[in-house]
């Protein structure tokens, strides 16, 4: 097939010269000052690059090809999880095992994993201490519906790193986030919760809102929704603190749920004195604040709520803190602790909507104690922070030399690009990037080079036991993606 351009120019992308670099040790926004103008993408030489990359996914993996079609007989679409039909390629390959940056697929490819189970494996796939931690426990019983001694020490460390005084335990963060905006609305009296568009929470049924012209909607693709979300949430721009006052001022919302940075729309960092303003605003209002840090612990050991001070009524975290194995938590304050003393009654204990038969269960607290002891230290981020900033300089000297109109960004150990020229501030700007064509062959280009990308974005996570060169494999295998799709 030859891909020289035929025909008229069209369909093209539009690039910048003379991009100006800067960030910051924790946080980086690479800004982009477009001063001369370029075209570099063409539309048709990238489908037809496409079209290329498809084909040899297909031949490069025949086996995951027929457990796919095996698996349809039994799983629906032949996936076990309904998203994983969204890889590019045409079906997901199916993986053999994993150690470390790595894991290998039923064809022997070895693959870079940057993708990390988004975020369940930044410690890297199969820490020892965790491992270890797993093992044991299998031995002596998983789950009894009573606590072991590792509650306790989990229960202290969490203290410790996040500052909130009681902790309660579940198995996803979903479940904790969900958990959180109950108790929020029952201590409260208050129906009502408020997120930021484009948030991510997991599967919360009040977060698949959003806003368009001013009005506020379902999320396109919310599925079966039991409750309309424009009837129990309200939703407004991430960074837009005249909004966020309109929408509390009116006394019926009972919680505030927001990640500190947005993740899953971008890397969407908050304004210099965002933060300061949301709590002043919820204080002011007899808003609670629940800050959910489940992406955001790529921040450091406390997440972005230790490294910048923040003090939520409700924190919630998961995916990470157990090192892959189903966990997760929320902890709240004292004041909060009181009120829920005060408006819960025993015999409602276990019937109350919060909870589960395996919420709490010895395995996913063993593997707390030893991934939080042992593999999301401070030594973790010292390591693997440089080697997310050697990645964005070597994504940021690509962007540059082609004059691409992207950006890079970072949030401690998790890094990404996105197709626009300057770093969104909030997440309707970070969606008016999306690009259907480019995302799929940028995520199918670098699984062909043996690099995971993490599903539907842009996003790298980088853990301390990914070597330096493969993250300068990266940036050689992103150059050479670029560069098949550029006149």
């Amino acid at each position: 097939m030859s891909l020289r351009r035929r025909g008229k120019p069209k369909d093209i992308i539009i690039g910048f010269t003379n991009q100006a670099i800067a960030w910051s040790r924790t946080s980086s926004h690479i800004n982009c000052e477009p001063k001369g103008v370029l075209v570099v993408i063409d539309r048709m030489l990238l489908q037809e690059r496409l079209k290329l990359e498809e084909a040899r996914f297909m031949e490069d993996h025949p086996k995951s090809q027929t457990l796919f079609q095996q698996a349809k007989a039994s799983l629906l679409d032949g996936v076990p999880m309904n998203w994983m039909v969204k890889w590019p390629g045409g079906f997901p390959v199916f993986v053999e095992s994993g150690d470390g940056a790595y894991f290998t697929d039923v064809d022997g490819k070895r693959y870079l994993d940057f993708c990390l189970g988004d975020t369940g494996s930044m410690t890297g796939h199969a820490p020892a201490a965790v491992a270890t931690a797993v093992t044991d426990r299998v031995k002596h019983g998983t789950t009894f519906m009573l606590p072991t001694q590792d509650a306790i020490w989990v229960g202290e460390e969490l203290q410790r790193r996040f500052g909130l005084p009681y902790w309660q335990v579940a198995l996803t963060a979903t479940d904790a986030n969900r958990f959180a905006l109950r108790l929020a609305r029952h201590i409260t009296g208050r129906p009502r919760v408020l997120v930021f568009n484009w948030c991510y929470h997991g599967t919360v049924d009040e977060s698949f809102i959003t806003v368009s012209d001013g009005a506020s909607k379902s999320r396109q693709g919310n599925i079966g929704p039991a409750v309309d979300p424009t009837i129990t949430s309200r939703v407004v721009e991430f960074n837009d603190i005249q909004g966020l006052t309109r929408e509390l001022t009116a006394g019926d919302v009972a919680c505030v749920l927001t990640e500190p940075v947005l993740t899953n729309i971008g890397i969407v960092h908050p304004d210099l004195g965002f933060h300061e303003a949301l709590r002043d605003i919820t204080r002011n209002t007899g808003t609670l604040l629940i800050i959910d840090e489940t992406h955001t612990m790529c921040a450091g050991p406390g997440g972005y709520t230790q490294a910048h001070g923040l003090q939520p009524d409700f924190l919630t975290v998961g995916k990470a803190i157990a090192g892959g194995i189903p966990a997760a938590v929320y902890g709240f304050s004292e004041e909060v602790a009181s009120r829920i003393r005060a408006a819960m009654s025993l015999e409602d204990a276990d019937t109350g909507g919060i909870g589960g038969t395996l919420a709490g269960n010895a395995l996913s607290l063993a593997a707390m104690r030893a991934t939080l002891g042992s593999v999301l230290t401070p030594e973790f981020y010292e390591k693997a922070i440089p080697l997310a900033e050697r990645f964005v300089v070597g994504v940021q000297k690509v962007i540059n030399q082609y004059d691409l109109p992207w950006n890079v960004t970072r949030l401690g150990n998790r890094t990404e690009y996105w197709f626009c020229k300057t770093p969104a501030r909030n997440g309707s700007e970070a969606a008016k990037a999306k690009d259907s064509v480019l995302d799929p062959y940028m995520h199918l280009a670098s699984l062909n080079r043996g690099i995971l990308m993490t599903p539907f974005h842009n996003m790298a996570l980088i853990s301390p036991t990914t070597p330096a060169d493969a993250v300068d494999y990266h940036t050689s295998a992103f150059e050479e993606i670029v560069k098949a799709i550029v006149r």
